[in-house]
């Protein structure tokens, strides 16, 4: 384990809020251990350590992050989704296999729906990797990658590739995942902020999930 990460996890531990953590463990249905720290005193702690250590140079974020991964307790995933924000302009091409651990890993929605945005900029900055990792990620077994697929451009508005994102939900329409139908709808609402006509032409045109459809026509009607 690298030392950067033992200091922070250290740091982290002589925060812990015991009786925080079993409500916390509740909500998320029971799948994560926690420290009991909440998101705000997350962040603030992470600021602190950041002023002390600075951030994991590029060379070592890769194992910095998967290190952090690695730990039982979900408050170092929020902290190593962090740290690779603070760095996501800078990433190097390859860091998108470490974008895909951290979605393919510990998944749920909590982490996933953070890293759709990362990857967002990484495949804006790289349009070779977004080729190469959305044609296997939209087709995916593995519904996080999908969903990812299917958000990774909320952010984008009018520079949304909507056509992209309609084949996207065409390959999705037989889908009896929660994640994967409550993705569709979120990204049509959002798009709609964008090119409501758009987006009531394509949902009355096409056979969506009632979820995906409540969700997608939320501020349209």
């Amino acid at each position: 384990m690298q030392s950067y990460t033992t200091k922070l996890k250290s740091y982290f531990e002589k925060h812990a809020n015991p009786s925080q953590a079993a409500p916390m463990k509740k909500y998320m249905r029971d799948q994560f251990e926690y420290l009991g720290i909440k998101s705000p005193q997350v962040k603030e702690l992470l600021r602190e350590h950041v002023k002390l250590h600075g951030l994991p140079s590029l060379e070592d974020l890769d194992t910095v992050t998967r290190d952090l991964w690695s730990l039982p307790q979900r408050e170092f995933q929020y902290v190593a989704m962090s740290l690779v924000e603070r760095l996501e302009k800078k990433l190097p091409k390859s860091s998108i296999k470490t974008l895909e651990f951290m979605i393919t890993h510990k998944s749920w929605w909590d982490t996933v729906d953070n890293i759709a945005h990362i990857v967002g900029i990484h495949f804006r900055r790289f349009p070779d990797v977004k080729e190469k990792y959305l044609a296997k990620w939209r087709r995916s077994k593995n519904i996080w990658l999908r969903r990812t697929a299917i958000i990774f451009q909320l952010e984008y508005k009018k520079e949304t590739d909507f056509d992209l994102l309609c084949d996207i939900i065409r390959e999705n329409l037989d889908s009896k995942e929660f994640f994967i139908n409550k993705a569709i709808g979120w990204a049509l609402r959002q798009y709609a902020r964008t090119d409501p006509k758009a987006v009531k032409k394509f949902v009355k045109a096409t056979e969506l999930h009632p979820l995906s459809r409540r969700e997608a026509m939320k501020h349209l009607e």
